[in-house]
């Protein structure tokens, strides 16, 4: 276990291949999934939050009911797509040795059935990495010369008095900080002590991942409550400086006696983006000076949200509720107009961005997920162009990523660079037999210029399973689930040959494990950067009756 806490408070074995997409008989039935209720408490703004809450700087030590397997092992989804799939000796191989199906380059999503076996092909068959098969490396995470943790600090869930939304979280080299109740805390990421306090007027409702070079991040936050209103509304955009806790600015649009509310904020070129179901903004980064803002149309055309990072994208819909047009367009950061646009097929109600650069967008065509994954297919699209390059079919009973049903971009357990796009599979038995101590998944890869599968796959071994939290150059930073009598990982996933090298080897101790057991890539927030690890809750609850257990919003584990 971890050292006493300080007595003042801080202010791969080979496997038999497995989850290669199967075609399902040509007509397959569509129709859009209910969402199942999450793990986490889901998102809502109900009633005043309550008081705030103590720093403490001690490790975990009360064990937790370790929760139950998120991941679960697939299984009853409906598999996704309408091509037929060639019955041959080809095929067979193909679904044994790493083959697959995938959609090769069309027009205007027009689509080539395949099935191919891959194995004759390298792992760094491309060039540049626009072929799908760069090399690993490049990234800047590289493993200590002692890879076990210790628990830094945590700090206990907040008491409030109903469900409680505290969205957010963000880790530099300097600082960790993390949305509480009415306020966002930011926190030495090695001593837990706290570095600055941000109090709001209401509680974060949107907060995007992307942080910029110099440690900014925007959020979306509750405004004061309007006269006569029970609950606040989402209304204030703001700029948060990292480094300092305070906010670089603040703005909102009024439209008629009220301010538009917002749902989803993002940063892409230099521009905050907000979207949401009453309409989008979008300001300047530096100044917070309004740049735009995309107007409904006659024909109910209207963006839906953006992804940001390198690049602008917005998801356009157009038409109907119930059966809208959906368009993927990269747009000009400044002035929002489309530089490209892609029409997604017919049966797509929500679309994801999964990545801006390379341009990578999740959706559930026709309902065929099953699972309320929000993801039957991948598109990999040319931003430039806006041509389809691969649609990469990821059946619900065979892959683990996940986005958020309607969000724009909330997608976990994928990453996408260096000219590939990394799926986790579901839960399966591994080599080692059946019963949930043998369950165990991969990581594969797909070329994003021709949907192919990448020949090898990351094992995550009998016990555990991989999820991809990040790109690190054409690495890719997973979360290692552990067996039942080890500790949680982080590995660095080579690109190129899929080698596996802990970066961060958890305790343990029944104690951590059990704590560590409350998030989890499927629902909570992770975040890793150079030897430590910052796992919290987005969302949190009156505390039960039936159960002592200590709830935790954040720990923090690290190297040093």
């Amino acid at each position: 276990m971890p050292p006493a806490p300080p007595a003042q408070p801080p202010t791969a074995p080979a496997a038999p291949a497995y989850g290669y997409p199967q075609a399902p008989a040509p007509g397959s039935a569509y129709g859009y999934p209910q969402t199942p209720p999450p793990a986490q408490p889901g998102y809502g703004y109900p009633g005043q939050p309550q008081q705030g809450y103590g720093y403490p700087g001690q490790p975990a030590t009360q064990p937790m009911a370790p929760q139950g397997d998120p991941g679960g092992s697939g299984g009853g989804r409906k598999l996704n797509t309408q091509a037929t799939i060639i019955v041959s000796a080809v095929v067979a191989v193909a679904l044994i040795v790493g083959g697959g199906l995938w959609y090769a380059k069309g027009k205007d999503g027009d689509k080539k059935d395949e099935s191919k076996s891959g194995s004759t092909q390298g792992a760094d068959g491309g060039k540049d990495g626009k072929e799908g098969g760069s090399t690993g490396g490049g990234g800047k995470e590289q493993a200590p010369a002692n890879v076990t943790s210790k628990v830094l600090f945590q700090v206990p869930q907040p008491k409030v008095a109903d469900l409680v939304h505290v969205d957010g979280s963000w880790l530099t080299d300097k600082v960790y900080a993390k949305s509480g109740v009415n306020e966002i805390v930011g926190y030495d990421p090695a001593k837990g002590t706290q570095l600055w306090k941000l109090p709001l007027p209401g509680a974060v409702c949107a907060a995007t991942t992307h942080v910029t070079s110099d440690g900014k991040t925007a959020i979306v936050y509750e405004g004061a409550k309007a006269s006569g209103e029970k609950y606040a509304r989402c209304t204030e955009v703001a700029v948060l400086d990292l480094a300092t806790g305070k906010l670089a600015w603040t703005n909102s649009v009024k439209e008629g006696d009220r301010k538009t509310m917002y749902e989803e904020v993002t940063i892409g070129g230099g521009t905050v983006a907000t979207g949401g179901t009453s309409g989008g903004s979008a300001w300047d980064l530096a100044t917070g000076k309004l740049l735009w803002q995309p107007k409904i149309t006659t024909d109910q055309c209207k963006d839906a949200g953006y992804g940001g990072g390198e690049a602008l994208v917005a998801v356009r819909k157009c038409g109907d509720y119930d059966n809208p047009t959906v368009t993927i367009q990269p747009l000009n950061p400044k002035t929002g107009a489309p530089a490209a646009s892609y029409k997604m097929p017919a049966g797509v109600q929500y679309a994801h961005i999964v990545s801006t650069k390379p341009l990578v967008v999740a959706a559930d065509v026709g309902d065929t997920a099953g699972d309320g994954s929000g993801i039957s297919d991948f598109f990999s699209i040319d931003d430039k162009t806006g041509k389809l390059l691969a649609r990469i079919p990821a059946p619900g009973d065979k892959y683990a990523a996940d986005c958020d049903s309607t969000d724009v971009e909330k997608c976990t357990s994928v990453a996408a660079g260096g000219g590939k796009l990394y799926i986790p599979t579901e839960q399966h038995d591994g080599a080692g037999g059946s019963g949930y101590s043998g369950r165990t998944n991969e990581i594969m890869a797909f070329d994003l210029a021709t949907g192919q599968p990448v020949p090898g796959k990351a094992d995550a071994g009998d016990g555990s399973s991989l999820y991809p939290l990040r790109m690190d150059g054409n690495n890719v930073i997973a979360f290692k689930k552990p067996p039942y009598d080890k500790g949680s990982q982080i590995v660095s996933v080579d690109g190129g040959s899929f080698k596996q090298t802990v970066l961060l080897q958890n305790p343990a101790d029944t104690s951590v494990r059990d704590a560590l057991s409350q998030f989890g890539p499927e629902y909570g927030e992770i975040r890793f950067n150079q030897g430590k690890l910052f796992m919290s809750a987005t969302s949190v609850m009156k505390p039960s009756t039936l159960t002592s257990e200590t709830k935790y919003l954040l720990i923090g584990l690290g190297t040093g």
